[in-house]
């Protein structure tokens, strides 16, 4: 056990401590307020603080995790042997920077509470970052920095153990229409249908006719090839289902539809399954409580994870929304229009609202890439882009979650470039 000492124990310091120590490294750790009770602890120790109680392992603090609510921080970036961090301290510390409230400010978001400038979706965007500006968000800088610490450690208690982590990768497919043509209404297919000839879709008419004659399976129903995906290769992947009422945002068939419930079924028998809130659901506590019941009985288990895939993620009151329902897992935290790290970290986490001070008990999974940004990209070069973070995240002994789409995998897409992707990420092991 790591005894720490600190002048005053605040929500941040435990909630970051607990992170970084406990859930990074699997070291048990103790906080005291008590000289007397430090000096006189015989184990591994550390003091946490403006200056060093003696000759103690001592790592020296900025303001951040001292602070309630919020305040303008300042942001100097500075190069720490081949990666970066910033909140630097004197050379009287174990460590150069304040890595602890350098990763409370990553993790908690503290950044999306500040005024800054949405995206056309009212979103929060990557350029407006920290990480984006100053060229670490595709680095896990958090772990990398945990990492850097357990070194520290290691020199200073030569008998300390850490709890091994393994290396894991994860596809989630975000299903927002399960179907291209199938079960859409007769009018809905007949102004489907107008729309493919004005634009000279005729391949799309004739698929249209077919799927809705029987004679063909639908487009967006690849399930059974991504199962099949799933037994060849002995790998787990998500998928995320959405159920929420038509609009002019959400334009998926009914939910009750049998079809619709029969594939959810399906899919469940062989892979873990979550919702994708509609678009109301994340300002609306009983919207979102409402799709969560229609998932629950179609599968007849508790929801335990939910993905936002294109909407703005309302931090922190949608987590909110997520604790009162008791959904422990959120998978959400990362950039829609960007490749790399969110939140600076490849592994789970707990949410940390600053608003009320209080470590939420919902665990958040971030992701990497969204496939939205590949159709944009240069593929070769993205690939290679992939193989460099796979690494990256492989070296921190961390997670690496990828989102796509079921229409990635339709004949409507570069399928053969999607399917290339997702063996590159389970390939590594």
């Amino acid at each position: 056990m790591l005894l720490i000492y600190t002048q005053k124990i605040t929500p941040r310091i435990v909630y970051t401590f607990k992170h970084i120590c406990t859930n990074i490294l699997g070291i048990p750790i103790k906080f005291t307020v008590k000289i007397e009770e430090f000096i006189a602890h015989e184990g591994m120790k550390l003091s946490y603080g403006k200056q060093a109680l003696g000759n103690e392992l001592f790592v020296q603090k900025v303001a951040l995790l001292m602070e309630q609510g919020l305040s303008e921080v300042e942001i100097k970036i500075q190069p720490w042997g081949e990666d970066f961090c910033f909140f630097p301290v004197s050379e009287n510390s174990a460590l150069p920077f304040d890595i602890f409230a350098a990763s409370f400010f990553l993790l908690s978001r503290y950044e999306e509470y500040l005024p800054h400038v949405k995206d056309d979706m009212g979103r929060f965007p990557a350029s407006e970052s920290v990480a984006y500006q100053e060229g670490f968000l595709q680095s896990p800088v958090v772990d990398i920095w945990a990492y850097k610490f357990k070194e520290v450690l290691q020199e200073r208690f030569p008998e300390i153990s850490f709890e091994k982590r393994k290396f894991h990768t994860r596809a989630i497919i975000a299903v927002e229409h399960v179907f291209s043509f199938q079960n859409k209404g007769f009018l809905r297919s007949l102004a489907g249908m107008h729309l493919d000839i004005i634009k000279f879709q005729f391949q799309k008419v004739i698929d249209r006719i077919q799927v809705l004659l029987r004679l063909k399976k639908d487009p967006l129903n690849i399930f059974g090839d991504l199962i099949a995906f799933i037994k060849e290769h002995k790998v787990p992947i998500h998928f995320m289902f959405q159920l929420s009422d038509f609009s002019i945002y959400d334009r998926n068939i009914n939910y009750n539809r049998n079809p619709y419930r029969s594939i959810i079924k399906y899919v469940g028998d062989y892979a873990k399954v979550g919702l994708i809130p509609g678009y109301f659901a994340y300002e609306n506590f009983k919207i979102l409580r409402k799709e969560k019941l229609r998932l629950e009985n179609t599968l007849h288990t508790p929801l335990e994870r939910v993905i936002n895939v294109k909407y703005n993620l309302n931090i922190p009151e949608f987590y909110t929304f997520l604790t009162e329902l008791e959904i422990p897992s959120d998978y959400s935290m990362g950039y829609p229009e960007a490749l790399g790290f969110r939140a600076g970290t490849c592994n789970p986490f707990l949410f940390y609202d600053i608003n009320t001070e209080t470590t939420l008990p919902l665990k958040v999974h971030p992701y990497i890439f969204n496939s939205n940004i590949v159709e944009h990209a240069n593929f070769e070069k993205f690939t290679a882009e992939i193989g460099k973070i796979l690494l990256a995240v492989k070296k921190v002994d961390g997670s690496f979650k990828a989102i796509f789409k079921n229409q990635d995998f339709s004949e409507y897409s570069n399928h053969r470039d999607y399917y290339i992707l997702l063996k590159q990420i389970y390939e590594v092991r």
